[in-house]
């Protein structure tokens, strides 16, 4: 039954969408009507298994296995547990927000629109709960393809070049990423005498520390760009400005979390000497795109571009927490993932409820509102609160979680003797919440308050019965997490000791006598 479950979470959209391909043309209600309940219904499935789910239970739970070419390996093979369950309740509660909030949001080929963003949800979905390299691969590619229509065909003026952007990044880094795992898949045969690209036989092998360095680096290169981390964030904010208004909110609220997924499930457990070598460069890239994504962000024109340069800054906070190889930088990592998704992806559809009516996205040419949409102008401010990580609301207690690691992390190296550069990436990383706050309550102030701009903005109406229900259940989500957030953080926990414990097995193959920081890993 509870195999069962999981593999319906997953068909649901892509069964949905195969049914819209044969769907009479011209019936636009009919296509929304079909991809709201599919939405809703795999929403209500994935219940099942969040009510289900033993968060004392560390191994996959929900487990479907089904032989392909079981002589080689290659097998479905999919689970889920701690480290991935809040990241699909995520993506299947996004499901009919994106579907509501694009009900008019696109003026051509209807039936093909909702159909890939059907589509694109079981591609995301498989890649969260995949329990082999085979399956993980199959739908990380495929995940291209939906994404790249949806920019390609619905996107804005620059479309084929924010699209090819995206395309290439993404590719170059799925190749190098294929190379290791073909690497991976013969060392399985060499090491244990079978095929195998299960999670589970890739983990137990025992591979030299220079092995290590160049398979860690091909992943790595996969899973920043999709992070995206800097230097290798420019195909983000093309890709946010072109995308229609749905493809942001599923680029933003999901597909950004696959690269530090990626790097939870794969690139640290299989390869922790590696990790633990970069985790100097990594924390280092992690607080300069903070830095550099809230002061580039604080200079853009275009209300989209703004939000698109926040999620550079925003996943930082996510790398940062990963890196530093404690409970609290994991969990507040794993949480900020969500609490990103829910954020920004709300600010993308809010964005998106104004340029339906203006037809503009830029700053200058409004103002005054909060006067004119009051209601709008509520929600904004409430969103734009947990984006900045206000006390109550989603985003500070993730924030707060990563800081408190990173700093649990300097004060460990610091008993051992060690440097403190952790203490100056803690420094660094707050200093970027307070440019946060300043680029978003800058950008309220001039949209918001002051005088008209335009006059054509003075008699602009407010949210209708169906913008307020796609914003409700963001803005429950907001408070829950912000108020109540050991709902979530109790079901991954026992998840991410076991996962910090796994890291540390694998130093001991690699390792001959620990590090300060190896010693340290799991202590807090």
């Amino acid at each position: 039954m509870g195999s069962n479950l999981l593999n319906w979470v997953l068909a649901l959209p892509a069964l949905g969408a195969l049914a819209l391909i044969f769907m009479p043309r011209g019936r636009v209600d009919l296509y929304r009507t079909w991809s709201l309940g599919v939405m809703i219904a795999g929403f209500l499935v994935s219940l099942g298994i969040w009510f289900g789910f033993d968060p004392a239970d560390t191994g996959m739970q929900f487990r479907s296995h089904a032989d392909w070419v079981p002589a080689w390996g290659l097998n479905w093979d999919v689970g889920v547990d701690g480290l991935s369950l809040l990241l699909v309740m995520l993506t299947t509660f996004l499901g009919p927000v994106v579907v509501l909030g694009a009900w008019n949001s696109v003026d051509k080929r209807h039936k093909e629109f909702f159909a890939h963003i059907l589509l694109l949800q079981s591609a995301m979905l498989g890649a969260f709960v995949a329990t082999n390299l085979f399956v993980f691969y199959l739908f990380w590619e495929l995940m291209l393809i939906p994404m790249f229509f949806l920019i390609g065909i619905w996107g804005g003026e620059q479309r084929l070049y924010a699209t090819v952007k995206f395309f290439l990044y993404t590719l170059v880094g799925s190749m190098l990423m294929l190379v290791a795992i073909v690497w991976l898949y013969r060392e399985v045969q060499a090491q244990a005498g079978i095929w195998s690209l299960q999670y589970a036989d890739v983990y137990g092998l025992e591979i030299a520390r220079r092995a290590q360095m160049w398979l860690f680096a091909a992943f790595a290169v996969a899973f920043a760009v999709k992070v995206p981390m800097f230097p290798v964030h420019t195909w983000l904010p093309d890709a946010h400005v072109q995308a229609p208004t749905a493809g942001s909110v599923i680029l933003a609220g999901v597909l950004l979390k696959m690269g530090t997924y990626g790097f939870l499930r794969l690139a640290m457990p299989l390869f922790p000497q590696a990790a633990l070598a970069a985790k100097p460069l990594i924390l280092t890239l992690a607080v300069v795109g903070i830095v550099y994504g809230a002061l580039v962000a604080m200079v853009q024109p275009d209300i989209k571009k703004l939000v698109a340069y926040s999620s550079v800054s925003h996943l930082g906070y996510c790398m940062l927490g990963l890196f530093v190889f404690n409970l609290q930088g994991a969990s507040g990592s794993i949480l900020q993932m969500v609490n990103h998704g829910i954020s920004t992806g709300a600010l993308f559809l809010l964005v998106g409820v104004i340029y339906e009516r203006t037809h503009s996205r830029r700053i200058y040419e409004y103002g005054g509102l909060a006067g004119i949409m009051p209601l709008y102008a509520v929600v904004f401010l409430i969103v734009t609160m947990s984006s900045i990580g206000l006390p109550g609301t989603n985003g500070f207690v993730g924030e707060f979680l990563v800081l408190l690691g990173a700093f649990l992390d300097g004060y460990s190296q610091w008993e051992a003797g060690g440097s403190l550069l952790s203490f100056t990436f803690v420094a660094v990383a707050a200093l970027g919440v307070i440019f946060g706050a300043v680029y978003m309550l800058w950008m309220v102030q001039r949209v918001f308050f002051g005088k008209p701009n335009l006059s054509r903005h003075t008699r602009l109406p407010d949210l209708s019965w169906r913008e307020i229900a796609v914003f409700a259940p963001l803005l429950v989500a907001i408070f829950w997490i912000g108020i109540y957030p050991s709902t979530f953080t109790r079901k991954m926990e026992p998840s991410i000791q076991a996962w910090l414990h796994q890291i540390e097995k694998g130093l001991e193959h690699t390792v001959a006598s620990p590090q300060p920081e190896a010693a340290s890993l799991g202590r807090h």
